[in-house]
């Protein structure tokens, strides 16, 4: 058995899906350090470019939803090939949509709009389908650190984008050289991807007999077990694979209220990526050269915290066996420590100090982000796994469009330090909503 558990050539799968969300990572947040050159040339206001941000966010929550529902009906392969092509296709698309929304609607903002827009969507289901791979490639006691492997493509790919779209910038000297060759590179990524994934570890010919049996059987024994925390009411049908219709979501308060501590999460998320370089250069008057180191600050702490998190919370729960402390307790005090320390970056006058707790505050934040997909996994019918994932996506990802739009208007009429604020309130009423999770319950009737 020892020789069966040490094959673990699974892992190649999961770094690939790792490499797939960094790029998309990348490709969505390079456009942050493009403001300066494309309100300068397009005459964009700080409302106005917080709208065109938060465009990206129609698309994105549209995307989510119907990206869990497709990984569940057609599997994520088809979803990597399809959404992963388009997205890099729009990237590309990215650097002419200005000057196409001028000739045909007299209006950039609304040609950034449309590709915007379209661009999100194709990059929503992307997480959906790396839920929907876990759940049936990850054995159940590695699956929490698997899930934070797979999202360290959030701060990593924050992260790189400093030094990478900063550089391209640099080297070709304009910023629509930069999307066209993000999008060329990701074509690529998404071609050898396809070549070594599939949607089951039985039809993939990588995988030796062994392993593929030894994963089997895993997760054979996790649908016989009895669940960590049943609900009284759990019926046999609910803890089994049987389908059940997707509004029975909403029947389950646990998911709900996961979902809406995962949006503070996103809040998060979302505001750093899109506003930080822009934060930089007005209030403390840094050049687009320093940004390139500047910019990676926020998310170094990020991107140790996430991997810690997975591996936490599974420790948390192999020793107290209890997925509420372990999931629920553990992401409440995450957000609070980060509530708290947004607080101190809004009234922060000196910009190291205020680099120095965002990054602290992204930590924390990015300490808990395995646990809410975890979640998912640990709540719902693996036959509703993408479904339910596309569900809590869609639901947290509206601060996709909320944490720029906003952030727009809040610092036009109050500042930057308005923007943290916000960022606090958000990550606090995530605390409330985390402390009412009770995980391991499965949908049922209500």
């Amino acid at each position: 058995m020892n020789s069966l558990i040490d094959e673990k050539k699974r892992y190649r799968i999961f770094l690939f899906i790792m490499l797939m969300a960094l790029f998309n990572y990348i490709d969505r947040g390079a456009i942050s350090y493009s403001a300066g050159a494309i309100t300068g040339e397009y005459g964009f206001d700080r409302a106005q470019w917080g709208s065109l941000l938060g465009y990206f966010g129609y698309g994105y929550m549209c995307g989510a939803l119907l990206g869990g529902f497709l990984s569940d009906s057609l599997g994520p392969r088809k979803i990597w090939k399809w959404a992963g092509s388009i997205w890099s296709i729009l990237a590309i698309c990215t650097a002419f949509a200005g000057d196409v929304g001028l000739v045909l609607f007299s209006s950039a903002l609304l040609g950034f709009a449309m590709v915007r827009i379209v661009f999100g969507f194709a990059e929503g289901p992307a997480y959906s389908a790396i839920n929907k791979s876990i759940s049936v490639w990850a054995l159940p006691k590695e699956r929490g650190f698997v899930v934070a492997l797979g999202l360290v493509s959030t701060p990593l790919g924050a992260l790189l984008t400093a030094p990478v779209a900063t550089a391209l910038l640099h080297f070709t000297g304009s910023w629509r050289s930069m999307f066209i060759i993000l999008g060329s590179l990701n074509l690529c990524l998404i071609w050898y991807f396809l070549r070594i994934f599939t949607d089951r570890p039985a039809d993939n010919r990588f995988i030796s007999e062994a392993e593929k049996s030894y994963i089997d059987s895993e997760l054979r024994s996790e649908r016989k077990s009895v669940p960590a925390a049943p609900s009284a009411s759990a019926s046999a049908s609910d803890l089994s694979d049987t389908p059940i219709p997707w509004w029975h979501y909403f029947l389950n308060h646990s998911l709900v209220l996961n979902a809406v501590a995962y949006f503070a999460f996103m809040y998060v998320n979302f505001l750093l990526l899109t506003w930080t370089p822009k934060y930089l250069q007005d209030q403390f008057g840094f050049n687009l050269s320093s940004l390139w180191y500047l910019g990676m600050i926020p998310w170094v702490g990020a991107c140790v915290t996430v991997l810690l998190g997975g591996r936490i919370s599974d420790a948390i729960f192999k020793r107290t066996g209890s997925l509420y402390r372990a999931r629920s307790v553990f992401a409440a005090a995450c957000l609070l420590v980060t509530s708290v320390v947004f607080y101190m970056v809004s009234v922060s006058s000196s910009p190291w100090i205020a680099l120095g707790l965002i990054a602290v505050a992204n930590a924390m934040n990015s300490l808990a982000n395995s646990v809410y997909w975890a979640v998912v996994i640990d709540t719902a019918p693996r036959s509703r796994t993408g479904t339910f994932s596309g569900i809590t996506h869609a639901i947290a990802n509206t601060a996709a469009i909320i944490a720029p739009t906003l952030t727009g208007y809040l610092t036009l009429r109050h500042g930057y330090s308005a923007m943290f604020t916000a960022a606090a309130v958000a990550t606090g009423v995530g605390v409330v909503a985390m402390l009412l999770v009770r995980p391991g319950l499965k949908p049922g009737k209500a």
